[in-house]
């Protein structure tokens, strides 16, 4: 019997190793890996470059304390704000972390501009992570239930909604940040079209605010661009990453631009663990590898063409509510829960979530090619004709 914590559903399957986008269980079963372990390895398994970066570098030094200098962090965070035009990055494990460091800095930023008791304007279905203060910003109570009572500073209101927005604006002197996805992941891939991300630029920039970019699960090329804000071209003041940020290895940072940036000093913040060589080199090798293999180029191309065959696949089928999403960040909605599909694709040798109950979520790795694709579109369609037909 397992001594590991029972925090997870988990299905009965144990992997051995992983080949490109293909994963192999204890029985040498075969699986497409349309998942890449929720958006975390953005090269797919067992990368040639990826492999050679973390060994390498395991050979040489593993961790050093943040006490001392770190040239591959000073390496990484250089090519992190060059991608993004921004100024600042400060390294953690996770994309939760990177997300406490944003709350921290937002309560900073009001503090230093009097308010005593600032707030954060938050949207519904948003996860912004686990911790006691992302899990109190995040949009789900059935997340935040057992938990209470939550920290209080923020304010929620309905995704995309600029006009609730502004209406507390009108009267809520209180609010330092608004903090939200460009696409919902856990919410149900739930794209925000590119006026809302401008007429949110321009109230921020109105009214003080920081505009603050959880790009955790759609950064790092996932969506065509290196970040989804760069498709409405709305520069955050802050933004969040972590997931496929090293392809794997565990690493998160917190992102600041104009006046977000000089925030934090010495003893403000801080991560043992964060930002480390190992994590660095893996995080080094992903970013060479996105630009030299135009992998952004690719999931462009891969996602239209998973979207398209999807939509040709189940044209008319009663049941299908939407396909949508950006690059390889895909959801097809249905119109009931589905959770069962996650364990029937598994049995089928395919890989993938459901989120928000109703969602299928599809975050392939960005090395997928346009014959995994077909192929991945072959296996699901029927499996969701079948679903809709028969529950």
């Amino acid at each position: 019997m397992s001594h590991v914590m029972n925090t997870y559903a988990r299905l009965p399957i144990a992997f051995t190793h992983g080949e490109g986008v293909w994963m192999y269980d204890e029985t040498g079963k075969r699986y497409l890996d349309a998942l890449s372990g929720i958006a975390v390895n953005t090269l797919g398994h067992n990368h040639p470059r990826l492999v050679k970066a973390v060994a390498d570098q395991a050979g040489k030094l593993i961790h050093t304390s943040n006490l001392y200098r770190i040239p591959l962090q000073e390496q990484f965070s250089d090519r992190i704000a060059e991608t993004a035009g921004m100024d600042e990055v400060f390294f953690c494990n996770s994309g939760c972390e990177a997300n406490e460091a944003a709350i921290k800095l937002a309560r900073m930023y009001g503090h230093k501009k009097g308010i005593e008791l600032p707030h954060i304007i938050v949207m519904e279905s948003a996860f912004h992570g686990r911790t006691m203060a992302t899990l109190s910003a995040t949009g789900n109570r059935k997340a935040q239930a057992g938990f209470e009572p939550l920290v209080q500073g923020f304010i929620r209101v309905p995704y995309k909604d600029i006009e609730a927005i502004r209406k507390i604006a009108e009267h809520d002197h209180t609010v330092v940040a608004v903090m939200l996805e460009m696409i919902q992941g856990e919410g149900g891939v739930n794209v925000a079209d590119e006026t809302f991300q401008r007429e949110l630029r321009a109230l921020c920039d109105d009214k003080g605010w920081l505009m603050m970019c959880d790009e955790v699960q759609c950064g790092m090329g996932r969506t065509g661009k290196w970040y989804g804000w760069q498709h409405a071209g709305t520069k955050p003041d802050v933004m969040t990453l972590a997931k496929g940020l090293a392809s794997g290895v565990p690493i998160g940072a917190c992102v600041t631009s104009g006046k977000a940036t000089g925030l934090f000093g010495p003893g403000n913040h801080g991560s043992t663990f964060g930002g480390n060589p190992l994590a660095c080199a893996a995080g080094l090798a992903t970013f060479d590898t996105i630009v030299e293999d135009r992998l952004m180029d690719n999931a462009v191309a891969i996602g239209d063409q998973i979207r398209k065959g999807m939509a040709e696949a189940l044209v008319g089928v009663a049941g299908v509510v939407d396909i949508r999403g950006r690059g390889l960040m895909i959801g097809i909605e249905l119109d009931r829960p589905c959770g069962v599909l996650m364990a029937r694709a598994a049995e089928q040798g395919l890989l993938l979530s459901v989120t928000a109950e109703r969602v299928i979520r599809l975050l392939p790795a960005l090395t997928f090619t346009a014959d995994e694709a077909r192929t991945l579109v072959a296996m699901l369609a029927p499996m969701v004709r079948d679903f809709l037909a028969n529950g």
